[in-house]
């Protein structure tokens, strides 16, 4: 995981009459005939039982085949039209549910913000327009020292490629303030990283990479001011999520520094394969608390 840089069977018996005195000849026969109603009554009897197992059997085979298969999920609409008519809600889909191909809710769909620096959006990567810029940055030695990236373009797009063409998990953008490209951010669902064998992490946690691009923009506050906007962004566009997770290099002190100014809260050291990190957690639950205090 790349590093944060916010500064950068059957029985048969025989029978007793197989071993007495032999009757009378009317008698013989008439036992004969006996003999031979009793034997086709059991035999229809025996064929009967028989026919019976073998049909509860398959039923049961059946039945169990059925279970296995039957899926009992009905449509959305047929939900909704139950609720209606019930006078509820209860088993109506839940409208904050995202869509199951996209688990980052469409970030390319969540529009600009505007901040204190000024108008601010996340326009996710594409290769063939943004490569050689994002490739520019990972060979400033600042960047470098923390991301690890530097060397050809084709370095840089190995890195995107697995984002790109993977299912959505990761999200690579360009950071565009004021109309000009001037970071590059990772959005990712924290829970489904390797990060998550690291600390606790809870259902649709939400991480964030950041690199700033231009020296210039370094040193000045814009790290913390863009971080709290993004972190504000994943709040605003994934209801689901709680948490917003970053895990920057513990050495890397600016960075550090603007995670905590834009109102996220030191977790814990973790040992990563790449680094040892600083664990930074922004939960929802004090978003109020926070915004109460930078108006002040």
């Amino acid at each position: 995981m790349p590093p944060t840089d916010a500064s950068t069977d059957a029985d048969t018996t025989p029978t007793a009459a197989s071993h007495a005195p032999a009757p009378p000849a009317e008698k013989a026969e008439g036992a004969e005939k006996a003999e031979g109603a009793e034997n086709a009554e059991g035999a229809e009897n025996a064929e009967g039982a028989e026919n019976a197992e073998h049909t509860r059997s398959a039923d049961g085979a059946d039945s169990a085949d059925f279970q296995d298969t039957l899926d009992l999920r009905l449509p959305d609409e047929l939900l909704a039209l139950i609720a209606e008519q019930d006078g509820g809600h209860r088993l109506a889909p839940d409208p904050t549910a995202p869509a199951e191909h996209d688990l980052l809710d469409d970030v390319g769909e969540w529009g600009p913000v505007t901040t204190p620096s000024g108008v601010f959006q996340l326009v996710p990567v594409r290769v063939e327009r943004d490569l050689a810029l994002i490739s520019r940055w990972m060979n400033d030695p600042a960047v470098a020292a923390f991301w690890e990236l530097a060397g050809p373009d084709t370095v840089t797009a190995d890195h995107l490629s697995p984002q790109l063409d993977g299912d959505g998990r990761s999200v690579p953008c360009l950071g565009v303030l004021d109309g000009a490209p001037m970071s590059y951010w990772e959005i990712y669902r924290a829970d489904l990283d390797p990060l998550a064998r690291h600390y606790p992490a809870r259902p649709h946690d939400t991480g964030i990479h950041l690199l700033i691009g231009g020296v210039a923009d370094r040193g000045r506050g814009l790290g913390t001011t863009l971080l709290t906007a993004v972190a504000d962004l994943v709040l605003d566009h994934r209801p689901r999520c709680a948490r917003v997770i970053a895990e920057p290099d513990l050495r890397n002190t600016p960075s550090v520094s603007a995670f905590l100014g834009a109102g996220f809260r030191f977790f814990a050291e973790v040992d990563l394969p790449d680094k040892r990190a600083a664990l930074m957690v922004r939960d929802r639950a004090l978003r109020n608390v926070l915004q109460a205090s930078h108006s002040v």
